[in-house]
């Protein structure tokens, strides 16, 4: 089993699977130990032409493998893609593929779970076992033995036999919209852009003063830039439980960081400290505009809860008659919403999932539809004016 490790080796493998109207890839990568996803095997099948590419040899340019991902009229099919792209948009240049489609998000489309594994979708479909003898392996080292290429390379030919399968299925149920409203957050550039200032939302919030928010803004934003530039996990820098501290305390002077149980001794000597510091001061001396702005969220009102009630009951009513989980269609927060506002901006109301539960969920609030028992089955009827 050959692995491509030259530049015109994989140029002319990418000219092959260009030929085909869909090309299958997935990757291996490493991150336990980096804040970037380490590259270290890209494997593709399309038509009849299967490659493994080893990104890690240092006589390949991975350019020819970006301009078939660029390439508009091949499909490029991924299984749960999005720390693929995200590799894919950072050693690319920003570079998203295009047309782009997610078995797991078609498997969810037709009624195969939610978030059905890779294993249970090859199962379910082709009647395939997965080996996953070599799923957890070190990737990085090298070589490669011949059973993890075997592993790999299978990974990759299921997913190309996977997609026409899911294709005529989404086709029969009139679905092909549902996946292409999903994969407008995959292919959005913003999905995958690691801004600093905006690592903040990646935290709960456990206050709302403008001095707290503004003070861990600015701690989660130098922890998400010294772990970028140091290419190591943010936890390695400092814990999510260190930031609140952080943001408790408000420290503006460097001696300040010694009595805090986060920060390990001698960190106040550091130049990551000195630009810790230098980061808390200029959001603390500017908090009202550099805090972040949130809404003071609660409970819904007491009132609202047969509300809900009956909202849950009619999605659970409109997710059978789909043949879908529950909750791909709405969540208890989008339920909550919808019963306290009927311009909620939430997911329930938005594309494929308010034609199928959002507007008619509306209509059951107006008193439009009314849910019945008919032979033991809850059913939704519509009221006559």
């Amino acid at each position: 089993m050959k692995l491509i490790t030259t530049t015109s080796d994989l140029a002319a493998a990418c000219d092959a699977l260009a030929q085909n109207d869909f090309v299958a890839l997935d990757t291996e990568f490493m991150r336990e130990t980096t804040f970037w996803p380490q590259l270290c095997l890209i494997q593709a099948a399309g038509g009849e032409t299967e490659v493994l590419i080893d990104p890690l040899s240092e006589e390949i340019d991975l350019e020819p493998l970006f301009e078939l991902l660029r390439d508009t009229s091949v499909v490029k099919v991924f299984h749960a893609c999005r720390q693929d792209l995200e590799i894919f948009f950072h050693k690319g240049g920003e570079l998203i593929p295009n047309p782009l489609f997610d078995t797991q998000i078609a498997a969810m489309a037709v009624g195969l779970g939610d978030s059905i594994s890779y294993d249970n979708l090859v199962g379910e479909l082709l009647g395939r076992a997965i080996d996953k003898g070599s799923r957890f392996t070190d990737w990085s080292r090298r070589p490669l033995s011949e059973k993890q290429l075997t592993y790999a390379l299978a990974d990759v030919t299921h997913l190309r036999d996977l997609y026409p399968k899911l294709q005529a299925r989404l086709k029969t149920s009139n679905r092909e919209h549902w996946v292409g409203e999903e994969m407008k957050t995959l292919t959005n550039p913003d999905t995958y852009r690691m801004d600093p200032e905006q690592a903040w939302k990646r935290l709960k919030l456990r206050k709302t003063t403008k001095k707290w928010l503004a003070a861990l803004r600015a701690a989660a934003a130098w922890r998400e830039r010294e772990a970028q530039t140091r290419d190591i996990p943010r936890n390695r820098i400092i814990k999510d439980d260190g930031l609140y501290e952080l943001a408790h305390a408000a420290p503006t002077e460097l001696d300040q960081l010694t009595g805090l149980r986060a920060v390990p001794k001698g960190f106040e000597r550091s130049k990551p400290a000195e630009r810790l510091i230098e980061a808390l001061n200029a959001a603390l001396d500017n908090a009202d505009s550099y805090a972040p702005k949130v809404s003071k969220s609660g409970p819904p009102p007491s009132n609202l809860g047969p509300v809900v009630e009956l909202l849950k009951v009619f999605l659970r009513v409109v997710a059978e008659d789909e043949g879908v989980a529950p909750r791909l269609i709405a969540t208890v927060p989008d339920l909550e919403a919808i019963a306290a506002d009927d311009e909620a901006d939430v997911g329930a109301l938005k594309g494929w999932r308010r034609t199928v539960f959002g507007q008619r969920a509306l209509e059951l609030k107006r008193g439009e539809i009314a849910l019945v028992l008919e032979n033991g089955k809850v059913e939704a009827i519509e009221l006559e004016d």
